[in-house]
């Protein structure tokens, strides 16, 4: 099984792009609920995005190692420009995945193809255990897409909680 965790709730800053927030430390009781919910394995090989409230959040899940992948970082959006209507803005991103819906951001086609790598290189180096990888919610949004073949669900990403699990059998 692959479970996809999104990152615990950032402590925003609106004058640093959203790659550099922390985690917010008023959200680590979140994050310790959801290790104790039962919705994770008990033994599993675990991965993180080398963004810090990535990081944070794998720590505070698991007592053990954590591999980190810099191809699981989230869509890159470099734009110093705070985006007020967030949503529609990745709606666009995933309505012309080859183009930048906002000046500073990856298109979402380059996303795809970085996170589809990493979990290519990730589950063949892991065939024989649950793998939990700690990220972010556009990234695991096109990341089950391609491997359960279907279109991207943006419902679910903007129902995606901080943290929140999405579990895939592959």
């Amino acid at each position: 099984m692959l479970f996809l965790v999104r990152h615990g709730r950032p402590l925003v800053d609106r004058s640093r792009p959203a790659h550099e927030w922390e985690l917010d430390p008023a959200a680590y009781d979140d994050i310790w609920a959801l290790r104790t919910s039962g919705r994770l394995p008990r033994h599993a090989t675990w991965f993180s995005s080398p963004e810090r409230k990535a990081l944070a959040t794998a720590e505070l899940l698991t007592d053990g190692d954590i591999g980190v992948v810099d191809g699981l970082r989230e869509h890159q959006r470099d734009s110093s420009e705070w985006i007020e209507d967030f949503d529609d803005a990745v709606r666009r991103a995933f309505a012309v995945p080859a183009a930048a819906a906002v000046p500073g951001w990856e298109p979402i086609s380059a996303c795809r193809a970085r996170v589809v790598a990493a979990m290519d290189g990730i589950l063949a180096a892991c065939p024989d255990t649950d793998v939990v990888a700690v990220g972010h919610g556009t990234a695991w949004t096109v990341l089950a897409a391609v491997l359960t073949r279907t279109e991207p669900d943006l419902d679910r990403w903007r129902a995606l909680a901080m943290p929140d699990v999405i579990t895939l059998e592959i």
